[in-house]
């Protein structure tokens, strides 16, 4: 990335950071560059975004947010932002022939980056994440050395509901919480349950499910 996307991108991050706050809760020690997988709820347009500035600086040139190819490629300023300023992983969402979305992600995990996927698959406006798609199963199985970080985005749906066009002026805080890996021969159901708990109690909410 050169050194003036780098100044757009961290201007971006903090447009972010003054309008929904997207203040860093580390409730286990203070971050490092170990590669990570950051899996997150999904509530908004602004959940990479708000994840991205709640990482210290010296750490987004080596994360790369997973989203949707129909989203980020429509429209000049969405390109230039997912591939100039975010260095997006782009897939697509619906597969075709024999191609696998994932492998984009998988590509991006060999070249040494972290990355921010969302393992609901799509946004909800409910406070805590729904039930986990297999994807985040099948990338913990093929890279077990790379950590799986949860990673709590309280507000989100609130400040940016789906269909806002402006914020709501509420304050975002994004929990980063303990690394966890698959267990040796964990079955998929059991795992992305745990995962998905492990979500869920980060958040102040936790109580409600």
């Amino acid at each position: 990335m050169s050194i003036w996307h780098a100044w757009q991108r961290d201007c971006l991050l903090g447009v972010v950071r003054l309008v929904a706050g997207a203040y860093p809760v580390w409730h286990h020690g203070t971050p490092n560059a170990t590669q990570k997988i950051y899996f997150s709820n999904h509530t908004s347009h602004v959940d990479t975004l708000a994840i991205l500035a709640a990482l210290p600086r010296e750490l987004r040139s080596q994360v790369r947010p997973v989203a949707a190819r129909d989203y980020w490629e429509r429209g000049k300023a969405k390109v230039h932002i997912a591939n100039n300023l975010l260095n997006v992983v782009l897939i697509d969402r619906k597969k075709e022939g024999d191609g696998d979305p994932l492998e984009p992600v998988r590509e991006a995990l060999r070249l040494g980056y972290s990355i921010i996927i969302f393992p609901e698959g799509t946004r909800s406006a409910e406070a805590l994440p729904q039930a986990f798609k297999s994807g985040l199963y099948r990338l913990a199985g093929e890279f077990p050395t790379v950590e799986l970080c949860p990673v709590y985005l309280e507000n989100l749906q609130r400040i940016m509901p789906k269909g806002a066009i402006w914020p709501v002026p509420l304050i975002c805080k994004v929990h980063f919480g303990a690394t966890i890996t698959l267990a040796d021969n964990e079955p998929k159901a059991d795992f992305l349950q745990r995962a998905r708990e492990r979500i869920v109690e980060l958040s102040p909410v936790r109580h409600a499910d």
